[in-house]
């Protein structure tokens, strides 16, 4: 893509919740992984729901054990514990991905396609390890989808996790490009928090675990990428008449023809139609 008609040069994807509609999956394996280890921890849709308010998933046990005072194996410190139930955790996860056959969120191929076919940088910035990401871009489709990324940036990498910007920056620095060069598809607070600290402009999609989020900052917030005939919802933001994530809509949110949102959040959550 020229820079006489844009100034779009990358596209950046978070993974867990943005390529793919993952965090299910993910609760399951957390939950299989404590009661295989016979911890009486179980956590429902709504717990999970605050609890990825914490990027990673070591961060997250530590998190909930903290916050509940939960009973540990003796001689036993709580980071071991969530380093190992961890471990477990992500092996059941995988294994799921695998039998799963786990397919790519509303928009998101189509997406990808347009924005290789124009010559855009494409990259993945994500809090999650890079066995996982790779699993999941492996299995995600019929074919491999790891060829569509130039840069992919992951806890392996980085080790502060968003909402820290590290992982932004570092990707930033991967593809050589400035900030108002790049634009983030994000699902998640942190991972908006994240990209706006590290000065990125953001498209949100939100999923049943992040729609009641705050978003502050950022320019546009749909249930889905959409496509020409299956419209994103939009629930926060102006999209100016646009039906689906193109690359015409991304430039426009980037050269700031279209207002990001307020950085105070509606007062009333959002409820995505059914």
């Amino acid at each position: 893509m020229s820079n006489a008609t844009t100034t779009l040069q990358a596209i950046i994807f978070d993974v867990d919740g943005t390529l793919a509609d993952t965090e299910e999956f993910h609760r399951q394996a957390f939950n299989e992984a404590f009661a295989e280890h016979g911890i009486n921890w179980h956590w429902s849709p709504e717990e999970y729901t605050e609890l990825l308010t914490t990027s990673g998933g070591r961060e997250r046990i530590r998190a909930y054990a903290e916050a509940h005072l939960l009973p540990r194996p003796d001689n036993v410190t709580l980071r071991e514990l969530a380093l190992k139930l961890h471990t477990h955790k992500s092996a059941i996860y995988r294994d799921k991905l695998v039998n799963g056959h786990i397919g790519l969120r509303p928009g998101v191929l189509r997406l990808l396609q347009e924005a290789r076919q124009a010559g855009l940088h494409i990259a993945l910035a994500t809090s999650s390890s890079t066995f996982n990401v790779e699993t999941l871009l492996l299995h995600a489709l019929d074919r491999p989808l790891r060829d569509y990324f130039e840069t992919v940036v992951t806890s392996d990498t980085v080790v502060d996790k968003k909402p820290s910007p590290a992982v932004y920056q570092f990707t930033l620095a991967e593809l050589g490009l400035a900030p108002d060069e790049c634009i983030v598809i994000e699902d998640t607070a942190s991972g908006n928090r994240a990209a706006r600290a590290a000065g990125l402009k953001t498209v949100i999609t939100t999923h049943r675990f992040t729609r009641h989020h705050d978003f502050s900052g950022a320019s546009l917030v749909l249930d889905q990428l959409g496509a020409p005939d299956d419209a994103f919802e939009v629930q926060a933001g102006n999209s100016h008449g646009a039906s689906y994530v193109d690359l015409r809509l991304l430039d426009a949110l980037l050269t700031g023809t279209m207002d990001p949102l307020a950085d105070s959040w509606p007062d009333e959550p959002i409820v995505m139609a059914k």
